[in-house]
């Protein structure tokens, strides 16, 4: 006997039909095995509750989190009634129900245990246990979601708490890219990825996993299976490193346009003016990326690029602002129109003149770069949004990714 959490996204769900299918596939991962099945809400439907939320210009994170994990109970709900149909032991889990406890951060809740004695009690009398993904518990007994994505995390979180022989990821996709195929019609699926290429990926744009449920397997070394719940294809494999018998220089572009720059003009160049400035976005939970800092010729005053999410834009602007007289600048401007574009590879270690190769590309297209940012697997560079087809089109080819 096999036990297997297998996780269904928002399209593979999106209505009875894919539901139906869902059940096929579970009913033939069976066989004697125990399953987790973990699942979204329809796809659309978080997206819906989240502008009941806007209408009514609700500012009330409980509140909120209990509208934004509505979705989920409905597809557990129809998935388990459509198993009894066929006979097959199941039963319907809310978060507070297993309990998935997380910490008091609603919308970006963090989990913190989830009850391993518990799943195996439900396990005494089922076999198949399908959990509402993106929720959980805090400690005071409200519901709380994991944010957007979050229910990859919940599915990693579970197979890993249970010691779980495998976690599958279903998805509308056969697998991880060398490219997004929207904008590189060439690009080729990869079979095998290192956990820390897919974290690179994951957090520069790529969709196809949450970033906090590739950090979860790669600390408890879960192998995970990307997959499509539409064909019989076998996905990508996100595994261990060390298992890679060959690293690719370059294993994939990713690229976002979920990031807005923020320049701040005449703060004072002294020890401690940048912990002061990330500290308060920091205290406020913003997340910092790409940090340029430049040095004036006088070398009394510095400027500071850096970039933010979309969402968390006008957060930032209004607690720069706020602290105007703490940190005394002189100038704050925003620019919402910048893509980050990225090349990953376990390669990069042992390689050379992979930076190189990518901006003499870009510089070939007559491409700016705005900011740059690396570590040892990863190059990223902000550009002007206008130009992010024909930067990764342009890089994708450059890296011969196409001969993969």
């Amino acid at each position: 006997m096999s036990l297997i959490v297998m996780k269904f996204g928002g399209t593979s769900v999106a209505n009875i039909n894919k539901i139906r299918n869902v059940a096929s596939i579970v009913e033939n991962e069976i066989n004697g095995n125990k399953l987790v099945i973990v699942l979204s809400a329809m796809a659309g439907e978080t997206n819906k509750m989240q502008q009941y939320i806007d209408e009514i210009s609700s500012d009330s994170k409980l509140e909120n989190d209990l509208i934004l994990t509505s979705g989920e109970s409905v597809t557990i709900a129809l998935l388990s009634a459509i198993l009894k149909k066929k006979k097959i032991r199941s039963i319907p889990l809310l978060g507070w129900q297993v309990p998935i406890i997380t910490d008091e951060n609603y919308q970006k809740a963090k989990i913190l245990n989830i009850d391993k004695e518990r799943i195996n009690d439900f396990f005494k009398q089922h076999d198949v246990l399908i959990i509402a993904g993106f929720q959980g518990i805090n400690s005071l007994g409200f519901v709380t979601s994991l944010g957007r994505g979050g229910s990859d995390t919940t599915a990693v979180a579970i197979a890993s708490a249970i010691e779980a022989d495998r976690c599958d990821i279903y998805t509308d996709v056969d697998g991880v890219y060398n490219a997004d195929p929207n904008l590189v019609p060439k690009a080729k699926k990869i079979p095998k990825l290192a956990f820390e290429e897919m974290l690179e990926m994951s957090s520069l744009g790529a969709k196809v996993l949450h970033t906090r449920s590739v950090e979860l397997a790669m600390k408890n070394n879960l192998t995970l299976q990307v997959l499509s719940s539409i064909t019989k294809n076998k996905g990508t494999f996100i595994i261990d490193e060390k298992k890679l018998i060959e690293k690719e220089m370059v294993s994939g572009v990713s690229y976002s346009n979920n990031e807005s720059k923020i320049t701040i003009s005449g703060i004072p160049d002294k020890p401690g003016i940048s912990a002061q400035i990330f500290g308060l976005l920091a205290d406020n939970n913003i997340n910092v990326d790409m940090i340029v800092q430049n040095i004036s010729q006088d070398g009394v005053n510095a400027n500071i690029t850096f970039t933010v999410p979309n969402l968390e834009i006008n957060s930032a602007k209004e607690i720069l602002k706020n602290n105007l007289s703490k940190i005394k600048y002189n100038s704050l401007k925003t620019d919402e129109n910048v893509s980050k574009i990225s090349v990953i590879g376990m390669g990069m270690m042992s390689q050379s003149g992979v930076a190189q190769k990518m901006f003499r590309t870009l510089a070939n297209n007559s491409i700016n770069i705005l900011a740059i940012s690396t570590s040892e697997i990863k190059i990223s560079v902000l550009i002007d949004q206008k130009f992010t087809n024909i930067a990764v089109k342009s890089l994708h080819e450059a890296y011969n990714l196409t001969e993969n």
